[in-house]
């Protein structure tokens, strides 16, 4: 079933798990609108007095007609775009459109018991991937159809607030309601949930400190005095008015004696609130429909894996997949998720017991309850996460050492690992899923670049745009790099600028931000530096190869070592994604990774040693010349 979502970005996503490439622009305002109304006859006029906020130039009705249009090509095989008397409709299940679905949880969490409750208003809120209509332009559009939207949202946290309230779960409210509050700073009813929360939490200078903080933006932004909620919430607090009921759980403490464990001698932490520590989805995700169907089958087997390994080459676009896979499961995590950049082809890379801290302290730890040693703070993270179903993201992973730790234990949990490295430990010690992230396909790659400089720069020049693509190696990060370069000058013909890539003393050079510390460049050292002394000297030398095919009878004449030890080299090399390796004891590999290489040769062999190499390689060439023929 195609996906139609409102709540964040605007996106349509195919039945393959495929988001269809909008564009930018007012196609976007067509788009929103049409699948607000899904099933309703929405009128032209109506569409250009949206997207123009009543004031359309002549051209207007042309304009919407050639969007529906582009929509209609966009859709087809996925959703019905049809003329109805003076409009659109577009035909569609209403259980596509995430706002339909947000509006449905909502209801249906009202007749729920609490507990229920609180699951399907979490899967609700899940939905919402930042503010309604975020990238629609027009102010119209937004305030006809996304103010409805944010006050429905605002309206489900009180909910969820007051069913957190009811069954005692002080801890996640008080979370959940200092982010909210520091967004919505004038919204009365959040703020004294937040003061009732925080005072059922023994926290009452807090929320008499809330209240005044409130106060006091009231005066001076909109001129007046906390109405009638605020003041009861201050008057329960200041003792008042009807306290807030202790949780179930306190009524009555368990019978037997104390627990053991780090909390045994005293105080024990807090319910673990909800986190939600995902990084924004990337705006114009594109392609990586197989690395898609791949995890979501995986999600799917039973019993299902606890850890999923993305590995890639440097620049591939694994934290951009997991971020995006990541932010679709939040309604299949309700619990919350957390992610950390484990740094792990950085110097130093960041460690397992400091990452450990941050996830303890997210989860309602305070700093003096955290245990001093690794194994302590992991054994206590997993005990936080047992009986809860939480997704943490470990991104930029060095080792599988370095990962292991934060593993969740819960059957309940998923661990996403991003890493330039296969992490084999983990595949094989653990029962981790490997899934491999190479380049985009040319087409997905086109799409990329068509999101980024417009379909029209494209299609005006579509051979040099496939050469753009072919000299970026497929890579996201060369193809981003070099669309922000030719967004900064439009007037640059694509031949041009591809013509200047053709050139390999000077492709890697150009590849570059140079306003950012981004480049394909810099993502290969990162990779390369990690390398064992015999991996890097043997990875400068296959520099000196001419092709992108390299035998490994070849590869150890280069390098002037015998076949086994070059083996195990040539092995580490696979394992960074640096070659791939083929049937018959052949390795190929990227051609920006080969510039790579015979860089790294020239900078660090001397003259005389590059020669050399080469005179073996050709000695060996000479041998087997006879053979090979």
């Amino acid at each position: 079933m195609v996906q139609l979502r409102l709540l964040g970005p605007v996106e349509i996503e195919t039945d393959e798990g495929r988001p269809l490439a909008l564009g930018a622009g007012r196609i976007r305002t067509v788009a929103a609108v049409l699948i607000s109304e899904v099933n309703q006859a929405v009128t032209v006029q109506r569409l250009i007095d949206l997207a123009w906020d009543g004031e359309p130039p002549a051209r207007a009705r042309g304009v919407v007609h050639n969007h529906v249009h582009r929509l209609r090509q966009l859709l087809d095989g996925h959703a019905e775009l049809v003329t109805r008397g003076q409009g659109y409709v577009l035909i569609a299940d209403p259980a596509a459109v995430d706002s339909h679905r947000f509006r449905s949880l909502v209801s249906a969490a009202r007749d729920a018991d609490p507990r229920a409750a609180v699951a399907m208003l979490r899967r609700a809120l899940g939905l919402w991937r930042g503010e309604a209509l975020a990238d629609v332009p027009g102010d119209r559009v937004r305030r006809t159809l996304g103010v409805g939207l944010a006050q429905a949202r605002v309206a489900a946290l009180q909910e969820l607030g007051a069913k957190l309230l009811l069954l005692g779960r002080y801890g996640e409210l008080v979370t959940e309601l200092t982010a909210w509050t520091a967004e919505h700073p004038l919204h009365e009813e959040l703020a004294a949930l937040l003061m009732r929360a925080l005072q059922a939490n023994g926290r009452q200078a807090e929320a008499l400190d809330h209240y005044h903080r409130t106060r006091r933006h009231l005066k001076e932004q909109l001129g007046i005095d906390p109405g009638p909620a605020l003041g009861a919430a201050y008057l329960e607090v200041l003792g008042r008015g009807p306290a807030v009921p202790p949780p179930p759980s306190a009524v009555r403490p368990p019978a037997g004696p104390p627990p053991a464990g780090p909390y045994a001698e005293g105080p024990r932490p807090a319910v673990p609130p909800r986190v939600a520590q995902l990084p924004p989805a990337v705006v114009d995700f594109c392609g990586r429909a197989r690395e898609l169907a791949v995890l979501e089958q995986h999600l799917d087997r039973v019993p299902r894996p606890h850890c999923l390994v993305l590995a890639g080459g440097g620049g591939t676009g694994k934290t951009s997949l997991a971020v995006q896979w990541a932010h679709r499961l939040t309604a299949e995590f309700p619990d919350g998720q957390l992610f950390v950049d484990l740094r792990g082809f950085e110097r130093p890379p960041l460690r397992a017991g400091t990452a450990l801290s941050a996830f303890l302290r997210a989860l309602g730890v305070p700093e003096a309850a955290i245990p001093d040693s690794v194994p302590e703070r992991a054994a206590l993270y997993r005990s936080l996460l047992a009986g809860r179903r939480m997704l943490v993201v470990l991104d930029n992973a060095g080792t599988a050492e370095q990962t292991r730790p934060l593993l969740p234990a819960t059957p309940g949990c998923l661990a996403v690992v991003t890493s330039r490295r296969r992490l084999s430990g983990l595949v094989v010690r653990d029962g981790a899923v490997l899934v491999g992230v190479g380049p985009l396909t040319p087409g997905d790659a086109l799409r990329l670049l068509a999101n980024a400089l417009g379909p029209q720069r494209i299609e005006a020049d579509k051979p040099a745009a496939r050469e753009l693509v072919r000299w970026c190696d497929g890579l996201p990060l060369a193809l981003r790099i070099a669309a922000a370069r030719l967004m900064a000058h439009p007037e640059w013909p694509l031949g041009w600028w591809t013509r200047k890539l053709a050139d390999e003393r000077r492709r890697l050079q150009e590849l570059s931000a140079h306003d950012a510390d981004l480049a394909v460049e810099a993502s290969l050292y990162l990779t390369y530096r990690a390398l064992s002394s015999g991996a890097a000297r043997l990875f400068r030398v296959l520099g000196l190869h001419p092709g992108p095919r390299v035998g490994e009878l070849d590869a150890a004449a280069l390098a002037g070592r015998d076949v086994a030890r070059t083996r195990r080299h040539l092995a580490e090399l696979c394992d960074a994604h640096l070659l791939e390796e083929q049937p018959q004891g052949h390795y190929v590999r990227p051609e920006l990774v080969r510039l790579y290489a015979a860089q790294r040769a020239v900078a660090e062999e001397t003259r005389a040693d590059r020669d050399l190499a080469v005179r073996r390689l050709l000695d060996q060439v000479a041998r087997l010349r006879p053979a090979r023929g």
